[in-house]
Formats: structure tokens, sequence, C-alpha cells
């Protein structure tokens, strides 16, 4: 079931975002890709700023995707050390400013040290409801969230606590991360590819997207509002036509 139109508020309840070029813009450089990693925790605050100036209440980043760990191992420990590192110099930062910060994804994948790092951050910051809801996707794919939800109502249907014909559309969602959640408005990707790359592929179903070819690093406060205007300018039907959206107390034939 589509979910209904959002309120004539046009700013995105939840933006989700793809950070592509970082490793390309070292690389322009001549510089090592783990350089352009660096340089792309500059554009992570520049989005923070921007989502709570803006009164946008969550923010869903793609750290980490789940195929990542192919890369090469010396990048892979070098996104790893910078991973730690954000964690241990940003959170209580986040939680003065009210942010609520969760991780999506395998963690049985990360080292024990960053486990325990990604739940204190979680157990610091729960408390606030109210403020920016910040999620990173790390070790994260859509396949992996969608046969985890699937693999969670399998079990609850073989221990008798669910019948075949209950699982919808609305309790499949319910099993799926961040289902307290609305799913993004927005998704942003930078560095010119145009996919989605097994990102929140249950929750974009009715997803506005924005691509721009600016590398991560180079991403401004500038860029993010020319991805909202455009937002505003679109007209969201979620399946319906153009009259139901402009007049939804009208019977249509």
């Amino acid at each position: 079931m589509a979910p209904a139109p959002a309120s004539t508020d046009r700013v995105p309840r939840h933006l989700a975002i793809i950070m592509d070029g970082n490793g390309r813009w070292a690389e322009k450089r001549r510089r090592p890709r783990v350089i352009g990693h660096r340089a792309g925790a500059r554009a992570v605050n520049v989005c923070i700023d921007f989502c709570i100036e803006r009164g946008i209440g969550a923010l869903t980043l793609f750290a980490f995707s789940s195929e990542n760990w192919g890369r090469p191992q010396d990048e892979v420990g070098a996104l790893m050390k910078l991973f730690m590192n954000a964690l241990e110099r940003e959170v209580d930062e986040l939680h003065r400013r009210g942010a609520r910060v969760r991780f999506i994804g395998d963690r049985s994948r990360f080292d024990e040290a960053i486990v325990r790092r990604m739940d204190h951050a979680e157990a610091l910051t729960a408390g606030n409801t109210d403020g920016l809801q910040l999620n990173i996707a790390a070790s994260y794919g859509g396949q992996w969230d969608i046969t985890r939800a699937a693999r969670s109502l399998a079990e609850d249907v073989a221990a008798g606590k669910l019948a075949p014909a209950d699982i919808d559309e609305a309790m499949m969602g319910s099993r799926m991360a961040l289902a307290d959640l609305p799913p993004p408005d927005l998704f942003i990707r930078t560095g010119g590819e145009m996919r989605i790359s097994n990102f929140l592929l249950w929750q974009l179903a009715y997803t506005e997207l924005w691509f721009t070819d600016l590398l991560w690093p180079e991403l401004d406060a500038a860029t993010l509002q020319s991805a909202l205007d455009h937002y505003v300018g679109r007209e969201r039907r979620f399946g319906l036509t153009g009259a139901q959206v402009a007049h939804p107390d009208e019977k249509t034939a």
C-alpha cells in the first residue's frame, strides 16, 4: 500500500543520502583515497547543520555498504579507523545538539571495539527523540534489510505466532530498519552515478530522487538547498492522479 501524501509543508520529513565521490575527489588531487574519506567528514557536518536549520526531522547517511567489505583491505582498514575516530570525536557534540544517533546494518562484521562505540552512541542519545534522528547505514544493504525482515516473519510463522495469510506490506514494513520513521521524502546521491546501489530498497519506494555530479567532499549548503528547491517543485502523487492530489476530498468517477 502506498503511503498517504504528505502535508502541504514541503520540508522533507526524512532525507536519505548516498555520500559518493570521496575516492575520486582524492584521485583528482593525486592523493590517497583515504584523504578523500577524511575530507568527506566535513560534508557530513554540513548535512547535519542543514537538516537542523531547516527542521528536517531525520537524516539517513549511507556510510559503508555491505558490498564495501570487498574493497582493498588497506582502504577498508583506513575506513574503519576513520569511523572509530568519528564515533569518539562527534557523538558528544551530537548529543549536546539534541540529535539521536542510530546505526543500521550487519554489526557482526565490525570489530568489537567499533560495536561498543556504536552501542555507546545509541545509548547516550536514545532520549533525544525530539531532535534530529541521525541514522548511519554501516555494513548495510537493502537486500540484507529485506531478507532480515522476511526471516523475522518466517520465524514467527514457524513458532505459530503468525499465519502466512496475516503477512501484508504493512507488517513487512514494520520489520524493516527505521520502521518507526517516515520513509525518506528525498534521496540525494553525489558523485554523478544515477543508481541507488542497494540502499533502503524497501523504504525508497515513493521517494523523490535527486542526483548531482558534485563529489561528496565538495558538498555545501547551496547544493543541498538546490535539491530541496527541486523537491518542493515536484508533485508527489503516490500512484494517484494529479487531480486527486490537488482535491483530495472530491470523489472521482
